[in-house]
């Protein structure tokens, strides 16, 4: 059973940082490819950053420069470090996971697992 626990969010005023973390339980997870999203109210959910299986990182041209995406394998931990916090990143973070060894995606269709998500607030 896959499991994936989000914690890290909160509120933070404009231009401060927050680390988002994502504990995964119940697969093997150095072989998965991850990515964090985000969905603000009354809008989609959107791919943020995505980290595959050998560390090749991908992000959205609207947090480069500002996000960066890690994991630890041998915590079975995934990271979103953010600096320079925005009021428009202000959303609901979620982690994702999927078992295609070597693919990274920033779509939301291309993703199995989810987690329940942790809140980010900004205010400007």
């Amino acid at each position: 059973q896959v499991q994936l626990v989000e914690s890290g969010g909160g509120s933070v005023q404009s231009g401060g940082s927050l680390r988002l973390s994502c504990a995964a339980f119940g697969y093997a997870y150095s072989s998965y490819c991850m990515g964090w999203f985000r969905q603000a109210p009354g809008k989609e959910r959107e791919g943020v950053a995505s980290i595959n299986s050998d560390g090749t990182t991908r992000y959205a041209d609207s947090v480069k420069g500002r996000f960066t995406i890690s994991q630890d394998n041998a915590k079975n931990t995934l990271y979103l470090q953010m600096n320079n916090l925005k009021h428009e990143d202000t959303a609901m973070y979620y982690c994702a996971a999927d078992p295609r060894v070597g693919y990274f995606s920033l779509r939301v269709m291309d993703y199995k697992f989810w987690g329940q998500g942790t809140q980010v607030t900004v205010s400007s």
